[in-house]
Parts: C-alpha cells; structure tokens; sequence
C-alpha cells in the first residue's frame, strides 16, 4: 500500500521493475539485437504509393544512415533539430536518429504559422529544421522564406546565414521538391551521410548520457508564452517502458495509431512504448476512421490508441462492421472522461479492453493509467493509479496535502518530471518546487487505493458566485445520461454570478434530446451551483490535431454569440 494514512498522497512504488540507466540510441541497437527480423514500423498505404515495412535491424540501418547525414551536415551534441511534418516515415526515423548523436530533437505542431514558427526558431535556438512543404493547404516553406530571405539565395549544401536566426544552419525538405529554393532534400541529406563511418557515429552515441535533453517539446502556450519543455533518454524511455506494463504491451504486439508524432503521446507512448516492449508500429500519417479500421484487419492489429473522438468516429462509421477487428486486445485513450457506454462499445464492437492513461508533456509524458482487472465504472471515473517509480499526491493552496476524496492541485515527482522550460528559469521554478515536485495546473482527487480523478484544469474551473464549479465533474455526469455521447462544460462570464457554466453535448445516435431534458436531469442530480445555465448540441467540436476539444474555440463562440444576441435586444 502505498497511501500514506488519510492524506492524498501516493509514495512510489517500483512494482517490481528497475528503471534502466541507457540512452535511446543503446535502446535501439539492444533491440535491433534481440527482436532481429521481428516487424519495427509498417506504412500501408498502396493508394499514395508508400509502403513500408522495416523489422528491428532494417529500422537501425535507416536510422544510422540518418544520424550519419545529421553529423555530416555538422549537427553537434545539444544542437536542436526541428521537425515539421505530419506523420512521415521520415519523422520517425528522426525521432530516434537526433537522440542517437546526443542533439535535441525539436517538435513542432503541424498547425503552427508563421509568428509561431518564428517564435520557436529563436526561443528554442534550433539549428536544423527538417520539415515538409505544405499541409493542407498551409505552406511551411512559404512560411519560412518570408522569415529567412537568405533562405531563397543560398546553394542547399552549405550551411545557412540567417541575420534573423543566428543559430539557424540547415533546412532539409521532405518530400518532392516543389520549388523549394535553398532546402536541401531529405534523401540528399542521407547521402551526404555515407562519407561518415560507423566508428564516428559510434563516438558521437557513447559520448550520449541517460540524463541528456532528448527532446524539446513545445506547450500550447495558452496562458503565454509557449513553453519548450526539456524531457531526456532515461525520462522518455523509461516512461515508455513502465506505461506499457501498465498496459499491458507484449512482445510481438501490433499497434494502429494515428497520435501525431509531435505529440509525446505518439512519439513516446506509441514509439518508445513499443520499442521497448519489442513491438510493431503500425502508422497511420493522419486520422480517417476508414483507414485504421482497414490497418487494423489488413495488419492483424492487438493494439489501438486513439482519443475518444476518434474512438467514437471508427464505432460509429458505416461500414464499421465490414472490417474484423477482433485481433484487437487493447485499445488505448484518455484525454477526456470516458463515459461508460463508450466502454462497454469498445469492448463489445472491438473485443478489446479499454485502458486508460493521463499524462502531460512535463512529466515524460505518462502519469497514471489503469490496471487490467478495473470495472468500466472505474475507468470512466478515474484515471487509473501511478505508475511505477512515480509519486504523486493532492495539495491545497498552501501546498498541503488534501484528505483523500477533497479537490486539489495535483503534484508529480521521478524520474519523468522534465529538467525544466528551456531558457525560462522563472516559469520552472514556478513549476518544479524546491523539493522537486512538479506541479500540474489539473485540480483531482485521490481515493484510498491512490486511484486519481481529474476534476479539471486549475485556470478552467469555473467560480459561479463564489463557489466552485470543476468541468470535469459536471461532464462526467453528463456522460452517464443514455442520449449523451460526449459533454463537454466551459465557464462563460457573467455580470452577476461571475461566471457560469456551458454545456456543448453530442447526443448519441438514434437518442431524441432537448435542453429542457438535460436542465430536468441536472436538477435532480446535481447541486443547484453546477447547473449549466447554458446548453447547446453540436454535431462535432473543434480539435486540436491530437484529438483534443479546443475548448476556447466552443467559449468563444458562444460568448460572441450572447453578445450579438444581445445586441439585437438593445
């Protein structure tokens, strides 16, 4: 038992695992050795000409050849190397070849402009940027010229002048060259590599530490500033490595995901997770719920690993039932409360158990997931417990521990928890407290078996005259009403009460629901305070590229909606 008397505080426990002291690199080439021919990575997309199917030993090879054009076009240890690219090959062999010669890599959101591009250049000093042209209709290049002018004049072998970004040396291209002047090609950046042996790569990986930054990853930057959080060899890998123990990965297991590789969930969750368990990635480069559900019968998959908005877009498309989607054993999501029908769907149209996980970049990224034998109802209302070498606890204002069952701030301390946000010592400190405990802005709950329940984000909670209201809670609630497929509860301010609660529903198929409905159900449920005065249906929300409600976008709307209402009263 590891709840320290009737406070909420979980102290680690190993659970029988030791936490490896090695680099990615050393995990790679371990792996290489042990797996051999075993499938690593899996492109099946025969309609745009990409297929690929690399085992353990194929995937080391590319990656050297990689890491040796990295050296070759002078990427040093600690150089940060972004990428910029939706869910390529490329990206992937990127991810585990700039860690492998001790440079940084760099993500970056595939949703990114160009103020916020030039705004990660400059802040995380990166000194080559792989990305592809455009996506979607939004032109990186483009982007890029406009801020590197020089970009246009130089010969694409040498090294870059930039008088805006001193540190800015290399651009590679993905991709076909489209008229992209100055930015040399990816494969011409591989070639350039074969001039470099196997004994300076070999240097340049034993010079590499477990405690070394691996990756910079970004924050959404909502409440400023981005953020870039610097997370290492041994937090990544072993996060990895005890989240799909959790979970339940086994060797030989096939995965179908589409979680962005700019995300920690799909580069460290899916990549590391199943490298380390000798497993096979089976990538999809965006989401269409058709698509996976063809990788998921063609490949033979035992693993998914979706958000619940792609969950529900695959159970709910028509022709669902066409595809065998037995082989499945586990499906992975979190992000969100997950209702409990949701669950029972999954289980009985996949045959697959659900497993739910919460994380956050800052800590590597896992925190908690759920255990094999939990009840439906507790993987709805929970997140699972820690995980192994992980302690957390429930602290009020004054950083005191809470009675199990009271809200407070969640806290997070091993070896996950980031070395810091780079060049912004202030905004760690108010992160990482003196005794190393990582603070993580969500409000929860812990109960007597250190199961924890996510109430919220602190800067989320709506205070309706007064009195607290956690979005969370009331979504969760939500969720248990039979017409109600997702929730989702937003503060919307109010010159009376401060602010007061939206709720945006999505009903579930073939369910009839109007707001009288769901105002008659809260009231007979639920205290007075967390009534949403507003309730509005939505056939889908706004996402972030990972899956994610834009929460701020349905706000916003509905504020700007009151207001011209308003204005038509007046």
């Amino acid at each position: 038992m590891a709840i320290r008397g009737e406070a909420s505080v979980w102290d680690a426990e190993a659970e029988g695992f030791e936490l490896l002291e090695m680099t990615l690199g050393d995990l790679l080439d371990h792996q290489a050795q042990a797996c051999g021919a075993r499938d690593a990575v899996v492109y099946h997309y025969p309609e745009d000409s990409l297929e690929l199917r690399l085992d353990y030993r194929g995937l080391r090879e590319r990656v050297n050849a990689v890491a040796k054009g990295l050296i070759a076009l002078g990427v040093q240890a600690g150089d940060k190397v972004a990428v910029l690219a939706t869910n390529m090959p490329e990206w992937l062999l990127l991810e585990l070849a700039v860690p492998k010669i001790g440079a940084v890599l760099v993500t970056v959101n595939t949703n990114v402009r160009s103020s916020e591009l030039e705004y990660l250049l400059r802040q995380a000093e990166v000194h080559t940027l792989v990305l592809m042209a455009e996506h979607r209709g939004n032109s990186y290049y483009a982007a890029l010229a406009d801020l590197v002018p020089e970009l246009a004049e130089r010969a694409a072998s040498l090294p870059l002048a930039s008088a805006a970004f001193a540190d800015l040396r290399q651009v590679v291209l993905i991709g076909a060259d489209r008229g992209c002047a100055g930015a040399l090609a990816f494969d011409d950046m591989v070639a350039l590599g074969r001039s470099v042996s196997s004994q300076a790569l070999a240097q340049r990986q034993a010079a590499v530490q477990p405690g070394d930054v691996s990756q910079i990853q970004f924050t959404s930057g909502t409440t400023g500033a981005p953020k870039g959080a610097m997370i290492t060899h041994r937090g990544t890998l072993n996060n990895a490595r005890l989240f799909g123990a959790r979970a339940g990965f086994r060797a030989g297991d096939r995965m179908v995901t589409a979680m962005p590789f700019f995300h920690t969930a799909g580069n460290v969750v899916d990549v590391l997770g199943l490298l380390s368990h000798g497993a096979t990635l089976v990538k999809a480069i965006q989401f269409e719920p058709l698509k996976l559900l063809e990788l998921i019968a063609q490949e033979r998959a035992t693993i998914l690993h979706g958000v619940p908005t792609m969950l529900i877009a695959m159970l709910q498309h028509p022709r669902a039932g066409e595809f065998d989607t037995r082989s499945l054993r586990l499906v992975l999501s979190g992000g969100t409360p997950i209702p409990v029908p949701l669950l029972e769907q999954v289980k009985r149209q996949f045959g697959a158990d659900p497993v739910i996980g919460f994380g956050m970049t800052e800590a590597s990224p896992m925190v908690t997931g759920t255990l094999a034998g939990d009840s439906f109802e507790l993987k709805s209302a929970t997140v699972g417990k820690p995980l192994a070498h992980v302690a957390a606890r429930i602290v009020d204002a004054d950083n005191q521990p809470v009675a199990l069952g009271q809200v407070g701030e969640l806290l997070i301390k091993g070896f996950g928890v980031m070395q810091g946000y780079y060049k912004m010592p202030d905004k760690t400190a108010q992160a990482i407290d003196a005794d190393g405990w990582l603070h993580s802005g969500d409000l929860a709950t812990m109960d007597a078996a250190g199961y924890i329940r996510i109430a919220g984000r602190i800067k989320d909670m709506i205070i309706r005259g007064g009195e607290n209201v956690y979005p969370a809670e009331v979504e969760s609630f939500l969720l248990r009403h039979p017409a109600i497929e997702q929730a989702q509860v937003v503060g919307i301010p109010d010159p009376y009460m401060g602010e007061e609660s939206a709720a945006f529903i999505q009903r579930r198929a073939g369910h009839a629901l109007d707001e009288d409905a769901v105002q008659a159900y809260c009231r007979a449920h639920i205290g007075r305070h967390k009534l949403p005065k507003y309730i509005r249906f939505v056939d889908a929300y706004p996402l972030t590229p990972s899956g994610k409600v834009k929460k701020f976008d349905l706000r916003d709307g509905l504020v700007a909606a009151l207001a011209q209402q308003e204005r038509r009263h007046d």
